[in-house]
């Protein structure tokens, strides 16, 4: 999940909340990377909501592994970190993961050329 997609589950939105409910019945993982969270913690969010949306996540930790794949991905694509950085550690993070992993975002765009060369990977607009 990307930060936007995580702040909207904070709010219980609707859409976010049908997706995780549906990951929770078929058992399938929903992980984001543990730099979402710097973009979704602020002073004025719902601490209740935050841990009850933390509770159906697995927060992935960001490793030198992680952070090299996300500069790979970044130069692949042709993006700057200073712009692109949290997307691109979520995308290395979903990469970790085998099968197919759908990566629920507001940014398909940028998503999509991060992931453009791994077709396991693709990007869900919400």
């Amino acid at each position: 999940m990307t930060h936007r997609q995580k702040a909207k589950a904070v709010r219980r939105d609707r859409e976010i909340h049908e997706w995780l409910t549906a990951a929770r019945d078929a058992d399938l993982p929903v992980i984001t990377s543990a730099a979402v969270l710097v973009e979704v913690i602020h002073p004025k969010i719902n601490d209740a909501a935050l841990k009850w949306t933390l509770s159906r996540l697995s927060v992935e930790p960001v490793t030198q592994t992680v952070a090299q794949s996300a500069a790979a991905l970044l130069r692949a694509a042709g993006l700057h970190g200073h712009k692109c950085a949290i997307d691109a550690m979520l995308c290395a993070t979903a990469l970790q993961h085998p099968g197919k992993v759908t990566i629920l975002t507001s940014d398909v765009e940028d998503i999509g050329l991060l992931t453009a060369e791994h077709q396991r990977l693709s990007a869900e607009q919400v």
